[in-house]
Order: C-alpha cells, then sequence, then structure tokens
C-alpha cells in the first residue's frame, strides 16, 4: 500500500503532525502538498494531486486529505473513479466506513479534531480491514456503476 497525503493552509499543521508519526510507523507516504504556508491556496488543488493518484490504482493506494471542514476535500476526491472518500472525525466512523464501504480515501476537519484525535483515525483507516462481505462488494459494485454512467 502506498498512502499519499495532502492539505491546504487550514490543514498544513496537522498534515506535518500526521506526517510525523506515520514517519515514526514506518508508513510509506508521498506529501502531495501544501509544502508551506499560503493563505491563498486552494483544497482544490491537493485533492485532485491526492484522489489522482489513488484513483490510478484504488485498491494498492490510499489518501488523506484535510482542509477545515473536510467536506470541501471529500467532495472533490469523490469525483474520481473508484475513489470513495469520507469524512472522519471519530475511530466509529473511519473504521466503519473501511469495513463496509472500503473507503481508500478519508477526509479530515482539520479545524475541527485535535491531533490526538486525528492521530487515532489516521491509525483506525490504515489498520481496519474491509469486511469483504457479499452486500458490502455489491454495493461498491453500485458505487462504482453510478460513477462510470455519467
Amino acid at each position: 500500500m502506498m498512502l499519499f497525503i495532502g492539505a491546504d493552509h487550514r490543514g498544513l499543521l496537522l498534515k506535518e503532525e500526521i506526517k510525523q508519526f506515520l514517519t515514526r510507523k514506518h508508513v510509506a507516504f508521498e506529501d502531495c502538498g501544501a509544502h508551506s504556508l499560503d493563505l491563498q491556496d486552494d483544497f482544490t488543488d491537493y485533492a485532485v494531486a491526492v484522489a489522482r493518484k489513488v484513483s490510478e490504482s484504488p485498491a494498492d493506494h490510499r489518501g488523506i486529505v484535510m482542509c477545515g471542514s473536510g467536506v470541501g476535500v471529500d467532495i472533490v476526491a469523490n469525483r474520481f473513479p473508484e475513489v470513495r472518500c469520507a469524512l472522519s472525525w471519530e475511530v466509529a466512523i473511519v473504521k466503519q466506513s473501511r469495513e463496509h464501504e472500503d473507503i481508500n480515501m478519508v477526509a479530515i476537519p482539520a479545524e475541527h479534531i485535535a491531533g490526538s484525535e486525528a492521530i487515532a483515525v489516521v491509525e483506525a483507516f490504515l489498520h481496519t480491514p474491509f469486511s469483504k462481505k457479499e452486500k458490502y462488494i455489491r454495493r461498491i459494485g453500485e458505487i462504482n456503476e453510478l460513477s462510470q454512467s455519467k
């Protein structure tokens, strides 16, 4: 698995904290920006960069995106084929999203979560397996069909 991470100016500090955690845990990742504080940057740039990488290999790549509310990056990510991104600020939500929807991206609301809580969400995102139950596989197939019928 390869992990991609990105955030706008509102998520930059939290992204750096998560990167330190990932480095300590020896998790391979690529930082898709922002790389410096720019109050005029757009969350769309970083959500697109991460989602594009995940969409290239949705079974092997995962992504973490952040903005102030997490909503903007979540909307952008879910525009990409086979990307299943969930807005999450609690471990229980991300665990269920991994188990039921096999999410391959998580959107974190940087202005509404403490660093330790965000790290717990990331840990759950990385370590919770997809349940592989038939009903969830069927539902993911239905979602993929919707995105192909545009």
